[in-house]
């Protein structure tokens, strides 16, 4: 398989369903050899985007930009892009090594050179020995292995992944997490994965795209999203971050930048008062859950040897406190959307 990267641009990119708008003229530029996430809670229209990429859903308005490029209104085939299923849709009658060759076979390639090329797929994915087999005799690694051959064989520039690894197991989903990112760049060319799978995204991505109500709510790597939310829903879809609102700011604080002290003793920056209701120890820290105004609740994330100086308990008075520099100045989302806790 021989593919150079290409790089993808999306056009004010609209799709609505009757009076439902899923994407909402979303811009998007993406490097190429890149390994992007989109990555957003169930109906933020991460999906929709990606089939609309790969020309299984019609845009409503907008343009789809690959390389030099537009693809738009082109057929699947002919856009330069190959997509993986969440189900990985194998057929069940075909021997593995038929299966890979299937998009061959369709373009009137004969027999024994799609069977070269196909192999050559399974053996960049190690999967080379089951040739023979029928997806019904695989383990869900394998069946996807071979999804995987089977998008490559068309030597695409973009290979689209919806939601790929949530079929398997907890223990395999970390191994074929690492395997999909070696194998992005072994082959150099750009994957676009679909997730709603924060610590995937932050794993895998050079650029992760969180949606929120069908428009981009932010974009940038995986740190610039972590380190700098610049909405309130970023920092509570990313996770590890404590929301406080003091005055008529907002702030994102990261939970091991929460500072914890007694009333009486010297704070450094904002804080606000609480009420310390759960005390956990996780082996490489202690978390502290503190009630505040309102009935919200944070927590700061302590080392061992703060928590035993400290030794706070639960119903004791506490000030949470933090720096300003080292905290996010939050604006609000543009959209109405569940809390991230509930949708994801």
């Amino acid at each position: 398989m021989t593919s150079t990267a290409a790089a993808l641009e999306l056009v004010r990119l609209t799709k609505q369903y009757g009076s439902t708008t899923a994407v909402d003229a979303i811009d998007l530029k993406i490097p190429a050899g890149s390994y992007c996430c989109l990555l957003g809670p169930s109906g933020c229209g991460k999906t929709s985007t990606l089939r609309m990429i790969a020309g299984h859903e019609s845009a409503t308005s907008g343009d789809i930009i690959v390389g030099p490029k537009n693809v738009t209104n082109l057929p699947p085939a002919a856009r330069s892009t190959a997509m993986m299923f969440q189900s990985y849709a194998l057929f069940p009658h075909l021997s593995v090594i038929d299966n890979v060759a299937f998009a061959l076979k369709m373009k009137g390639v004969d027999k024994p050179e799609r069977h070269a090329e196909a192999r050559k797929l399974l053996e960049l994915v190690d999967m080379q020995a089951y040739a023979a087999r029928l997806p019904g005799q695989l383990s869900g690694g394998q069946q996807q292995r071979v999804a995987l051959a089977r998008a490559l064989i068309t030597s695409p520039q973009i290979l689209l992944l919806d939601e790929p690894l949530s079929a398997l197991d907890p223990f395999l989903r970390l191994r074929m997490r690492a395997e999909l990112k070696k194998l992005q760049r072994e082959l150099g060319i750009s994957f676009i994965h679909v997730t709603h799978g924060q610590d995937e995204a932050m794993a895998l991505a050079d650029i992760v795209v969180l949606m929120n109500g069908g428009r981009i709510e932010q974009q940038g790597s995986p740190r610039e999203i972590f380190n700098h939310p610049k909405t309130e829903f970023t920092a509570k879809f990313i996770g590890g971050h404590n929301v406080i609102g003091v005055g008529d700011k907002t702030y994102a604080v990261r939970v091991d930048r929460l500072m914890l002290k007694r009333p009486g003793e010297t704070v450094i920056g904002p804080s606000v008062e609480g009420t310390v209701n759960e005390v956990e120890y996780q082996g490489t820290y202690v978390r502290v859950a503190i009630t505040i105004h309102g009935g919200a609740e944070i927590s700061a994330q302590l080392s061992e040897s703060q928590f035993d100086v400290a030794n706070y308990s639960v119903g004791e008075r506490v000030l949470a406190t933090w720096e300003e520099a080292q905290a996010s100045l939050l604006t609000r989302s543009s959209v109405t959307v569940l809390s991230p806790e509930k949708a994801a």
